[in-house]
């Protein structure tokens, strides 16, 4: 018997002993292959002039015509650049971020004070995208309460919402704010996985504090780390329409435009579902090579990997 014919039958067997795991995994199964898998021909449309009357299958195949036409438009430079800055400099200054707020988590001992400090840096993260623009645009008016601090040192009220100079910074430092407190408790879950015997030993042996984080706590972290860092790649060109979209405005569209507010204008606004659905795939697919590269990557230097 081959080894592939005894692995295929230690699987088996394992399915017929542990049936009951897979009964309840079903449901999990079948909602992700309706929802997530079935959808998946829809994206025929993106290569095709789609008909609503005539439907995906009586609508005329035009290739690659529309991918064609994104690519050569006057704007694409412009919306991918900016996809891929608001990315990319969101994940370089973001990522660390959940990554300290643990580590100084951790350093807190007395509960009672570590329960409340958790409480208000995870507060934000439950605060409507919605709500969060708005709280944007008031505070930063040129008669909000930003400006007013400010007025002491500039004559003229700075116009933050309107010059798209100001708007990576305002988009990742409010992402910041709002979300890297509810992504340190992963971290904090995984540093309570740390030795304390390791730390006194350290302690003992005349390690300081940064040298007991750095070569205990940061080791605990850094298989987490990897994943996520993955993840995060993986991630990058989905850049979160609903926050792009309300922080928009018609002086700040040479910085905010990015992919999926494009795509949600030309495809749902103007009605031209195939280029659409075409600029969307791109987009997708985009984002499959980065987190295929990224895994590849991290696995040949740290050996962590999502598959």
């Amino acid at each position: 018997m081959t080894n592939f014919s005894k692995k295929k039958q230690g699987r088996l067997s394992y399915i017929r002993k542990n049936y009951v795991l897979y009964l309840f995994l079903a449901p999990a199964v079948l909602s992700v292959f309706i929802f997530n898998y079935i959808p998946m021909y829809g994206v025929l449309i993106a290569f095709q002039n789609f008909s609503v009357t005539k439907g995906i299958f009586g609508s005329e195949w035009v290739g690659l015509t529309h991918f064609t036409n994104f690519l050569t438009s006057p704007n694409f430079f412009q919306i991918f650049m900016n996809t891929i800055k608001l990315s990319i400099y969101g994940l370089l200054i973001g990522f660390p971020v959940p990554v300290i707020l643990a580590l100084m988590l951790n350093q807190v001992r007395r509960a009672g004070i570590k329960k409340n400090i958790q409480l208000i840096i995870y507060a934000p993260n439950f605060i409507s995208t919605v709500v969060i623009g708005g709280m944007l645009f008031i505070f930063l008016s040129p008669a909000g309460p930003i400006n007013s601090l400010l007025s002491v040192f500039f004559n003229q009220p700075i116009s933050f919402m309107s010059e798209p100079s100001y708007f990576r910074t305002i988009f990742i430092a409010s992402g910041i704010w709002q979300g890297a407190g509810f992504a340190s408790i992963v971290y904090v879950a995984a540093l309570s996985n740390s030795d304390p015997q390791l730390h006194d030993a350290a302690t003992i042996d005349g390690a300081s504090l940064l040298q007991r984080i750095w070569h205990i706590d940061i080791q605990v972290l850094k298989p987490v780390m990897a994943v996520l860092f993955i993840l995060a790649v993986g991630g990058i060109m989905g850049v979160g329409f609903e926050k792009a979209y309300l922080l928009q405005t018609s002086m700040n569209l040479p910085a905010s435009e990015v992919i999926d507010t494009y795509v949600y204008k030309r495809g749902l606004l103007a009605g031209d579902w195939s280029f659409g659905a075409a600029v969307g795939l791109f987009n997708t697919v985009i984002g499959l090579i980065l987190l295929a590269t990224a895994n590849q990557v991290v696995k040949k230097l740290k050996g962590e990997s999502l598959y």
